[in-house]
């Protein structure tokens, strides 16, 4: 049964899989198809953006607007959050903040995700 919020996460880097190695060119013409597409970009060092893609390069660079960037919690922030509650599962909200305009190097994308609409009248968004 279909819901009147039907979403689909999608992820990839298909430069990185092992068995399908793309070239730069090729790279970037697979990356244009998501110009306007609300994304999250997972970088090398933990932090995740989200924002709407403007522009990616030869070099995989992608630029985001409208970005947030996320931080996960310190390791002392989580230990006294479970301390607290008791519980070891407990929630802890990331750190956040907006950077308005971000450019995202190549190589140190690690993951991008997106979320696609299916149902034809919506528009694609990302909810972090």
């Amino acid at each position: 049964m279909a819901s009147s919020s039907q979403t689909n996460r999608r992820s990839w880097l298909p430069w990185k899989k092992k068995d399908s190695r793309m070239n730069n060119a090729e790279a970037t013409f697979w990356l244009s198809q998501f110009i306007g597409k609300n994304l999250r970009v997972h970088a090398s060092d933990g932090r995740i953006f989200g924002g709407q893609m403007k522009c990616t390069d030869k070099d995989r660079n992608i630029i985001l607007a409208l970005a947030h960037e996320y931080r996960a919690p310190s390791a002392e922030v989580i230990r006294k959050a479970v301390e607290e509650s008791g519980n070891p599962s407990a929630p802890v909200p990331w750190n956040s903040r907006y950077v308005g305009f971000v450019v995202v190097p190549g190589q140190h994308i690690t993951r991008i995700e997106f979320e696609e609409s299916t149902l034809p009248s919506q528009k694609s968004s990302v909810t972090l």
